[in-house]
């Protein structure tokens, strides 16, 4: 009955009917009840009097039989016009879901050169019959999983579907995942077959990650049992999966296709942007190899100045090794000798059996500079912070002498006239000011901030990339800057009638989002960023805001006191990006407390850590004034590169084409090859060299942008020289061109990523030979769910049926014996 009944309301896996009551669903009889049994007493009281008295009947019993009759007709419409219903109290145990995720890039076309024996391991595996197919030996490892799914009729796929509701997706993109159609109806093979027909490798970038984190945000209100995933888990864009995956909160059962090891060397290069002239500076060379134990190569480092006439390669470095283990780390030293752009580059020759060798070189691009970054530092009178700051950057090789100058509204006028270390005014020409790279602001009145000042803060860090930091003092506080164009640019959002809380003495604390941003690390590891950050115990005030700024991460805040909306807590570090630059806000100027019992080492880690961020991250200096970029550093042959020049004049106004002879910037490619190989529509071949450099014309986009798309064609590192107009020098910059594509560059799969979703998430590992143990594995929690189905009778064929046989036996009847 359970099961019929089930069935019978269009539901699968009841197990029993723990309720069913009767209800009226008309408001008069839901509300009076007791008119719907009166009426139907006094219809019945009225059918029996009818015939009884005015039907006399040859039999008595006949006009009885008659009279029920009516009387249950007329009771059954009265209860028909109080539309009784059945409410219904289901109890079922659903099939849980299982989500299919499978890899659909370019890395699941590869056709792995695998040992025999293994070959044919996993050809059986996945049902591949060597008589129907002798002309492949290799097979992509896309053709693998469709084998799979569809072997012994898809398998597989029919014993998933038995204990759960199977949904498959694809990740073939950057931003998310691609559902595939459902084979919830459909036979299992056929299915199967479907579903194997819709993989594809059309993909270029492996965004395990961001799939993930798609499925999470768009599905995960269902009950779901489990991910499985097949892919080679080659991730190379997006965020990291298995962040993703313990977001996600589901076991998760990697699937790996592909070898698990190969023979390969790669190569890593690390090394910093900046670099100073004269002074030496570690390089690290990391080296990774796999199948190559006891091997020898040699590892050589160069050094290229990307700014030169005649590209050369200087060689800084060269070291002999015996491959050993799974890995091997060497240092370099490199003194540059000369200032400028140059291109590091780490390099081992191909060694015997590798299967790919694009990876056996690594550059990186550094810029040296005799003075790197150049601060400014604005304040109304010396503080504590602002003296050892000064003493800080003046020991920084980063910044020096010549790099830290300050305005200090309190100081003699004479002063700032005679000593290099003060600004004579805070507002200097515009080519003086954008040549800064980050500004400090610290506690002035708000009649100390010059419109020019604010306006000229504002463009130096949307329009420039700069760098602010708002340093709040006990004097007057953020709210000063609330009327002007600076209060827009905060990570906060300040209240002019705010004022300093200096009760009680309070420990900050740090937020989560601190472990995201590098200044907020101090030390070598946890147990030195928690002793150093404790320095600040105690801390004796702050200045309060209204509420953090929607678009503001808080890096440390207030243990107790909260903002207005009495939820969120009062920040102290707060960090914003505005436009291209980054905003730091700092309700106190206390940090120096951070030298209170280990010294200078964390006040100059968190000050010089703070400031590599906030400069590094534009063109540094007077460099801003012509800044030369491609949309990436790496391409494959048939891309297009994006170049694109934001070009100001002297005064750093945005420089208009009508200035410029033929009204366009021009730049000089030089291809690693013969000029037809790799010719290009918006080029022009130069009479002095037509088989390496073309002339390429970059047309105004927009004042201050010029913009052009190159086609490239030939594989290796090319070369950008763009002329400056203005200074009547050139900008360079180069990018490597392969035709070898990001999901082809690693050999295997990831065994790691794998071990560790599988381990973080309490799923299980498997390969395409032990995939058929996944509907074994997963283990779903049995879920109990309960239903209240409301069923309407009054309307239903039941009723309908039963009351026009009523009528119609009643009229029968009459006329057999022969009533009028």
């Amino acid at each position: 009955m359970t099961a019929w009944l089930a069935r019978l309301l269009g539901y699968r896996d009841v197990t029993a009917i723990e309720q069913i009551s009767p209800s009226l669903a008309a408001p008069w009889a839901h509300e009076h009840p007791g008119l719907v049994a009166c009426g139907c007493l006094l219809a019945a009281g009225l059918a029996i009097v009818f015939y009884l008295r005015f039907q006399p009947a040859r039999r008595r019993g006949i006009a009885m039989f008659l009279a029920i009759g009516r009387a249950i007709a007329l009771c059954l419409l009265l209860v028909v016009l109080a539309e009784p219903t059945l409410v219904v109290k289901l109890v079922r145990h659903p099939r849980p879901l299982v989500w299919l995720l499978f890899d659909g890039t370019d890395s699941m076309a590869i056709e792995d050169d695998l040992p025999e024996s293994q070959r044919q391991r996993l050809d059986q595996a996945v049902g591949f019959d060597p008589s129907e197919d002798k002309t492949a030996a290799k097979h992509a490892r896309i053709a693998y999983v469709q084998a799979l799914l569809n072997k012994d009729s898809g398998r597989l796929l029919g014993r998933l579907d038995e204990k759960f509701r199977v949904r498959a997706f694809r990740f073939d993109r950057s931003d998310g995942v691609k559902a595939l159609a459902s084979g919830e109806q459909t036979p299992d093979a056929v299915y199967a077959g479907g579903l194997a027909q819709q993989l594809t490798t059309t993909g270029q970038v492996t965004a395990l990650g961001t799939a993930i984190a798609d499925l999470a945000r768009r599905h995960a209100s269902s009950q779901v049992a489990g991910l499985i995933v097949f892919s080679d888990f080659d991730q190379n864009s997006g965020s990291a999966p298995l962040a993703a995956a313990k977001a996600l909160g589901l076991p998760v059962y990697p699937v790996g296709v592909g070898p698990a090891a190969a023979v390969d060397l790669a190569v890593e290069l690390q090394a910093p942007l900046l670099l100073k002239k004269g002074e030496r500076t570690p390089l690290t060379v990391t080296l990774r190899h796999v199948g190559l134990e006891g091997q020898k190569g040699v590892v050589r480092l160069f050094a290229r100045r990307m700014d030169a006439t005649e590209a050369g390669d200087m060689l800084i470095g060269e070291r002999r090794i015996v491959l050993i283990g799974s890995g091997a780390t060497l240092d370099f030293d490199y003194t540059p000798e000369e200032t400028g752009r140059m291109l590091l580059t780490a390099a081992v020759d191909p060694l015997e059996g590798e299967v790919i060798r694009a990876n056996n070189r690594a550059s990186r691009e550094a810029n040296v500079r005799d003075d790197f970054l150049r601060l400014m530092f604005v304040e109304y009178e010396p503080t504590w912070e602002w003296r050892f700051i000064k003493e800080v950057f003046h020991r920084d090789r980063l910044v020096g002498m010549r790099g830290f100058r300050t305005y200090l509204r309190s100081a003699d006028p004479k002063v700032r006239q005679t000593n290099e270390l003060f600004l004579s005014t805070m507002s200097p020409p515009r080519s003086d000011f954008f040549a800064n790279d980050v500004i400090f602001l610290g506690d002035l009145p708000a009649s100390a901030l010059s419109p020019r000042f604010c306006e000229l803060t504002k463009e130096f860090v949307s329009k420039f990339g700069g760098g602010l930091v708002v340093l709040s003092g006990p004097n007057f506080g953020p709210s000063q800057l609330a009327a002007t164009p600076l209060g827009d640019m905060l990570p906060v959002i300040v209240d002019v009638d705010s004022r300093l809380r200096d009760t009680r003495a309070f420990d900050p604390r740090l937020t989560p989002q601190a472990a995201h941003v590098d200044f907020m690390h101090l030390g070598a590891n946890s147990a030195d960023n928690g002793r150093a950050w404790r320095d600040l115990n105690g801390m004796p005030w702050y200045q309060p805001v209204a509420r953090v700024h929607p678009l503001a991460s808080v890096l440390l805040e207030h243990p107790q006191d909260t903002c207005v909306d009495g939820r969120t807590r009062q920040p102290l570090v707060a960090i914003r990006r505005y436009g291209r630059g980054e905003v730091v806000y700092l309700a106190m100027n206390e940090t120096w407390r951070l030298r209170r019992q280990y010294g200078e080492t964390y006040y100059r880690q968190f000050w010089g850590q703070m400031i590599h961020r906030l400069g590094l991250s534009h063109a540094l200096g007077s460099q801003k004034r012509f800044v030369v970029r491609t949309d990436r550093q790496q391409y494959q042959a048939d891309d297009k590169v994006t170049l694109s020049v934001e070009a100001y004049d002297e005064d750093f106004e945005p420089l208009a084409a009508d200035k410029l002879a033929d009204h366009k910037l021009w730049a000089e490619l030089t291809v690693p090859g013969r000029a037809g190989a790799g010719a290009s529509t918006t080029a022009r071949p130069l009479a002095s060299d037509t088989q390496r450099r073309e002339a390429v014309a970059i047309p105004e986009t927009r004042e201050g942008l010029f913009e052009t798309q190159i086609p490239v064609l030939v594989p290796g590192e090319h070369r950008l020289r763009v002329k400056d107009p203005i200074a009547g020098g050139t900008v360079d910059v180069t990018f490597q061109v392969t035709s070898l594509s990001a999901e082809r560059r690693s050999a295997v799969r990831n065994q790691e990523l794998m071990d560790q979703l599988a381990a973080e998430t309490g799923g299980a590992s498997f390969d395409l030979t032990t995939a058929e143990q996944l509907p074994d594995e997963i283990k779903p929690h049995a879920r109990k769910e309960t239903m209240i189905e409301v069923l309407p009778v009054w309307n239903s064929w039941l009723a309908f049926g039963l009351l026009v046989t009523l009528l119609l036996g009643e009229w029968l009847v009459r006329k057999l014996v022969n009533l009028p």
